[in-house]
């Protein structure tokens, strides 16, 4: 994968795309009709005009007169935003993950097909945990070579081990300066073993708290009690997974005002879905998808107890191979079994989520002067959440994606 970032930075050097589409002169107003607009915030506005200038949005009403692009019985929203993420994971020439020597344009071929599936479905922005090659993928994708979701990444992540509170800053030290967004650190092993806490606190307090020296926000990896309350004591800033969470690590979660991604939609059900595929590597196992598949059906009322309690809770899938451009699914599974209404579950993909990622004024929202990701979904998703699936229309940036069912 190391030829990967070659060729991104190759291509982007380049410079082979302008992502308004040519240069000389200001581009005309794109404007945006649609039978409803959602704001991204729980606000509705019928037959609604969005206008955009450039990169932004310029204005939001209701104007009447010829628009560019007249989407009639559809509703407009933000585009939607995945805080967890892992483009990297793919399946193989043979159908399987983890195959070894996989030739090098295959693996540069299968990122960015994720990284365009994730995009058509209308996921604008999305949260990367753990792969160095973040980086020249997100630069490629911010220079409009790359027709990709805007990335965010931890360009790797933290497993603490036997290393030092002092190690393990100096760790958070580099991440900052290799240009990491965010740290993404380990304190429970996954739950196909069981989620046991694998940290100290004294770690925890080390990486979180050097992490907020250096400006940056920790996702941290914890199924436990014990792990999620360890996490919150050491003043870290979201909490991934949680699937064994219980009343104590909730209430620890909202007294800190943390922010809870509990991932219930679409990981363990894809890893079920693609045993076959997965069975074999690591620790994929019989055991583990007996775990797995176990696990399952408990995460819809965890989220619901999470949800009585108040706590904040932005939309992440922890999507890999197989799942990319399913991001969806886990908001109508938070609605189906997590009893979450339709516009909360709207409101977490898009301006909670940028709430969470420190973007809540750039992103997240259909207002004046925020950035022009735009998507369109047929009918009304707050009657029919279903209705996310499927994505007509997606633009980011200023830039038109998709128009249609393409």
């Amino acid at each position: 994968m190391k030829r990967l970032a070659v060729v991104l930075i190759t291509v982007c050097a380049a410079g082979i795309i302008d992502a308004q589409g040519g240069r000389g002169g200001a581009a005309q107003p794109i404007t945006i009709r649609a039978a409803r607009v959602l704001d991204g915030r729980g606000a509705v506005l019928t037959n609604g005009v969005v206008e955009v200038q450039g990169s932004k949005i310029s204005a939001v009403d209701q104007r009447t007169g010829p628009v560019t692009h007249d989407l009639g019985d559809v509703t407009v929203l933000p585009g939607m935003i995945d805080v967890h993420v892992h483009l990297n994971w793919y399946f193989g020439p043979n159908g399987k993950y983890g195959e070894r020597d996989v030739p090098a344009g295959y693996a540069i071929d299968a990122v960015l097909e994720n990284a365009r599936k994730t995009l058509m479905a209308g996921f604008t922005t999305v949260q990367s945990v753990g792969w160095a090659q973040d980086k020249p993928l997100r630069e490629a994708i911010a220079a409009g070579v790359v027709a990709g979701p805007r990335l965010l990444s931890s360009l790797g992540q933290l497993q603490p081990g036997n290393q030092t509170p002092e190690q393990l800053r100096e760790r958070i030290r580099a991440s900052k300066a290799q240009g990491a967004d965010l740290i993404k650190i380990f304190a429970s092993g996954s739950l196909r073993d069981g989620g046991k806490m694998t940290v100290t606190q004294e770690q925890l307090d080390a990486m979180c708290g050097e992490a907020k020296v250096q400006g940056l926000r920790t996702l941290v990896h914890a199924h436990s009690p014990e792990s999620i309350i360890a996490t919150v004591k050491a003043g870290c800033t979201q909490i991934e997974h949680g699937a064994f969470a219980d009343d104590a690590a909730i209430k620890a979660m909202k007294d800190a005002n943390v922010y809870f991604d509990p991932n219930i939609g679409l990981v363990l059900q894809n890893y079920i879905e693609n045993k076959d595929k997965y069975m074999g590597s690591g620790n994929f196992n019989e055991e583990g998808f007996a775990f797995m598949e176990k696990a399952a059906p408990t995460l819809g009322p965890i989220f619901n107890k999470a949800l009585k309690a108040g706590l904040r809770m932005p939309l992440g899938t922890d999507a890999v191979a197989g799942g990319h451009g399913q991001n969806a699914r886990e908001a109508l599974v938070r609605v189906k079994d997590g009893g979450q209404q339709p516009m909360d579950a709207i409101v977490s993909a898009t301006s909670l989520a940028a709430e969470s990622m420190n973007l809540g004024d750039q992103i997240g929202t259909l207002k004046a002067g925020y950035e022009a990701d735009i998507v369109a979904v047929p009918g009304d998703p707050v009657a029919d959440i279903t209705k996310l699936r499927d994505v007509t229309f997606v633009m980011k940036g200023g830039r038109v994606f998709k128009t249609g069912n393409r």
